[in-house]
């Protein structure tokens, strides 16, 4: 942990903006909005379905909005990038919270989604893996634990708080906790310049164009079996203990394993980050969740949910630095706003995709253990394509 108190001692300034930027993003996260689900439906008029389409509706836009919107951070000052993101986010929040036309709320929630989980998460990692180089995964590990406090902090501190304050209440006291802790760093933080100016018509063109790299297309499977995997296992929950014959209390236990098992995936992979380099831990970061299907397809139970949500928890947490620094190792650190937002567009559009596929092939019958054979081909198949696009050998500092 030596690394990690001299990179707090010498760069504590810079890392509490990216940390906060990334515990920011709860505000957009699922998990966020899911314990309001009920009465935000209330408020808009909508019923449990209708919510759920919606929310896939707006979420699919702020991915479109994050191509055009994310690479502005590559030459926008990043200050200036923050005031836009949370006038953005404020915005969303009162629309939602306030407006008494279902539709201005349906945008608000979209700006919560695209300002939360969408740009603030891009901001934080943006930073790091610009701003570092030699400690570049430490930094990338470190402040994605602004994430897990979050996730493992907030819903029981909500649930707590809801017994005296309204769904509506809560969210304009967060909001006014996250003024509070931003406006020291927005008045006196170490900001950085933005590495570039807005390039013209012309030098657009000559900058990188993932989409329009079959390079970018072998490492995108790889880089979305977790978020896609993990999708579904949060949300056809009760259909996979059904399955493999455990219960929804055993779950619930076992997400509280994955909480704890992302935090030293997270510390333990940006330490190897900066060792070995990401490009070989790119070939090796996803073998405990591959492990963890097989444990669930062949013995199920009790132990099959744990494996799931541990070995997913540890693959998660590793890939946060991972994925940053392999694409600042393959496209270079000046334009990682541009590749960072495509890559974060690519991810949100399959998350959204996909809980529909597998709620499609849940109705025709296939078993959970079948889904679960489906995580891991396409696992394999992810791990298969991306060999073709990772340099070889390794990249050790």
């Amino acid at each position: 942990m030596a690394g990690y108190r001299d990179l707090l001692r010498h760069h504590r300034g810079l890392l509490s903006i990216a940390f906060l930027a990334m515990f920011s993003s709860s505000f957009g996260q699922s998990f966020f909005i899911g314990l309001f689900q009920a009465p935000i439906s209330t408020r808009l008029g909508l019923t449990a379905g209708e919510f759920g389409s919606a929310y896939a509706l707006v979420t699919l836009v702020a991915g479109f909005a994050m191509l055009r919107l994310g690479p502005s951070i590559d030459w926008i000052p990043p200050r200036r990038f923050t005031l836009l993101v949370l006038a953005s986010l404020t915005l969303g929040v009162a629309l939602l919270t306030l407006s008494p036309w279902w539709l201005l709320g349906l945008v608000g929630l979209g700006l919560v989604r695209l300002c939360g989980q969408g740009m603030m998460t891009h901001l934080g990692n943006t930073l790091a893996g610009r701003e570092f180089v030699a400690e570049r995964g430490r930094a990338l590990g470190l402040i994605s634990v602004g994430v897990m406090l979050g996730e493992s902090a907030l819903p029981p501190l909500i649930a707590m708080l809801l017994v005296w304050f309204g769904w509506q209440e809560l969210w304009w006291l967060f909001g006014l906790t996250l003024a509070a802790l931003w406006l020291p760093l927005l008045l006196c933080g170490p900001w950085p310049q933005a590495p570039g100016v807005r390039p013209t018509a012309q030098e657009g063109r000559q900058g990188p164009r993932p989409f329009r790299e079959t390079r970018f297309w072998r490492l995108l499977p790889l880089l979305m079996t977790m978020p896609v995997s993990m999708t579904g296992l949060f949300i056809y929950q009760a259909r996979m203990t059904e399955d493999l014959g455990s219960t929804l209390a055993t779950y619930a236990l076992a997400l509280t394993g994955m909480g704890l098992a992302k935090l030293p995936g997270a510390l333990l992979g940006g330490r190897l980050v900066d060792h070995i380099g990401p490009i070989l831990l790119a070939r090796l970061y996803l073998l405990p969740f591959a492990l963890a299907l097989l444990l669930a397809i062949l013995v199920g139970g009790d132990l099959g949910v744990w494996a799931l949500m541990v070995g997913g928890g540890l693959a998660m947490g590793t890939q946060q630095p991972i994925a940053t620094s392999l694409l600042v190792s393959i496209w270079g650190s000046e334009h990682l706003g541009t590749v960072r937002a495509t890559l974060s567009a690519a991810m949100v559009f399959s998350t959204g995709i996909a809980p529909a596929l597998l709620g499609f092939a849940l109705d025709a019958g296939v078993t959970f253990e079948g889904v679960l054979g489906a995580m891991l081909a396409l696992l394999m198949a992810g791990w298969w394509l991306a060999q073709g696009a990772l340099p070889a050998g390794t990249d050790t500092p």
